[in-house]
């Protein structure tokens, strides 16, 4: 991914803007001043910004059978933060340049969870982390036939070999994802975000996709 300048605008002055590391994330290091609320510019800031751009991710929902599926995996970010390494998610991926987040939607999930997608409804566009990096997330909702589990859900595995990934796929009755989501106990900030949509919108979303 080849960074590009920040540009400036009228409440923004770009002071200077290096790329400090320009591997397959680069990291720019920009010093700027922005217009304050009050109208006056500020004192030259520096700030460091991750570039990542754009990705998509998307909450497998079954009308039908009234569940979701999720995916498993080791995330080496959480282990430095303190947290468990393996993180409950959905499905999501980065957008190839030029993709359409539907599309990179459909690859992912067939990727990672071995899903066909059928009606993909948007959900909202996030940003992550707005304090250091600027990926941006469409997250979906999507469509799909979940699979059959074992006693614990469990319903296979998926993900690239050519990637290294070891992704396990489980199937969740939606009230309890939702559940776990409410109770704060599943820490991928995605992953809460569209159960919690999905707690506002599931008896309509059944209705329009014919489970109700």
């Amino acid at each position: 991914m080849k960074p590009t300048k920040i540009p400036a605008s009228d409440d923004l002055i770009i002071e200077h803007d290096e790329t400090v590391w320009d591997g397959r994330f680069p990291l720019q290091v920009v010093r700027f001043r922005q217009r304050r609320f009050d109208g006056v510019f500020s004192e030259v800031r520096t700030w460091e910004l991750w570039r990542r751009g754009t990705a998509a991710a998307m909450l497998p929902y079954d009308p039908v059978s009234d569940q979701v599926v999720l995916i498993e995996q080791f995330r080496l970010p959480a282990h430095a933060a303190g947290m468990a390494g393996v993180m409950v998610e959905v499905p999501a991926g980065l957008c190839e340049p030029g993709e359409d987040p539907a599309e990179t939607m459909r690859r992912e999930a067939a990727e990672e969870a071995g899903l066909t997608v059928g009606a993909l409804l948007p959900v909202g566009d996030f940003l992550l982390t707005p304090g250091g990096c600027d990926e941006r997330v469409r997250l979906f909702v999507g469509q799909v036939r979940a699979p059959s589990g074992d006693a614990e859900g469990i319903a296979g595995h998926g993900g690239l070999v050519s990637e290294s990934e070891d992704i396990r796929v489980r199937v969740w009755p939606a009230e309890t994802a939702i559940a776990e989501a409410l109770a704060g106990r599943l820490p991928n900030s995605v992953t809460t975000l569209a159960l919690l949509w999905l707690a506002a919108k599931r008896d309509w979303l059944r209705r329009e996709w014919g489970g109700a």
